[in-house]
């Protein structure tokens, strides 16, 4: 399983995915799920996968294979990210038809993309990339994306964040929705990759491997485990259970 979230912020993005893979107790691996494309003052697409990994790397491959005049990836000469939405949910349609005609029945192909970034003189978008190859952008109103193993992570985003929250604090809210979620399912896992992206900045503002021994990290879980055990204890009682 996977655990990824996307938010889209007046101030810009923050992008997290966990880095482990399994096909059963005995097959557990760590590959990253992020993926960082930039044309320094031009573009920069960031894209996170949840779902079959051979449909995702191959998704990935032809995307970086295909290269425009100036060798670099010919997706980042797209007009709008919007553009860039389309083709990939193009290749990724490609991908699963390609691959589900030549195996056997009963095997899951799909695979679900989120795509953020910035082009041009375009605001900062994002998009959430269907298996179907079709796509929803986040708004105002909705300003973040999750896939894979998204319950338990969703209610701190809920009751935390919304458009106008600061990227510290967003990036501060994620680490405790991914920490939340690892608690509850062993599937998804630590190493945790964190960017952020600033608006107008049109390149990476931060990049981090957040580990087990991180302590920024260890001072949140434990803080936060704490917390939420004194403030659990400050609830009354219900008088019925009388």
């Amino acid at each position: 399983m996977t655990y990824c979230i996307a938010l889209n912020l007046a101030e810009g993005l923050v992008m997290a995915s966990d880095t482990r893979t399994n096909a059963g107790v005995d097959h557990i691996a760590t590959f990253a799920k992020m993926t960082v494309l930039e044309a320094p003052g031009r573009a920069v697409l960031v894209l996170m996968s949840a779902g079959n990994l051979a449909t995702t790397q191959s998704v990935l491959s032809l995307l970086r294979q295909r290269v425009g005049d100036d060798g670099q990836p010919a997706i980042l000469q797209v007009r709008s990210l919007y553009d860039a939405a389309v083709e990939i949910g193009q290749l990724l349609r490609e991908v699963i038809s390609r691959d589900s005609g030549q195996h056997a029945s009963g095997v899951d192909f799909g695979s679900s993309f989120l795509l953020g970034g910035q082009v041009g003189g375009e605001p900062p978008r994002l998009f959430n990339i269907y298996p179907q190859g079709n796509f929803i952008e986040a708004t105002v109103d909705t300003p973040y994306f999750q896939i894979g193993e998204a319950k338990y992570g969703k209610p701190i985003i809920d009751r935390v964040v919304n458009f106008q929250t600061p990227l510290k604090e967003a990036s501060k809210c994620v680490l405790i929705s991914f920490d939340s979620t690892i608690r509850s399912n062993l599937s998804v896992g630590l190493p945790i990759d964190l960017l952020l992206y600033r608006r107008d900045g049109f390149q990476v503002s931060s990049k981090q491997r957040i580990g087990e021994m991180d302590p920024y990290y260890q001072m949140i879980r434990q803080t936060w485990s704490q917390g939420l055990r004194e403030t659990f204890a400050r609830l009354a009682d219900p008088d019925w259970a009388n």
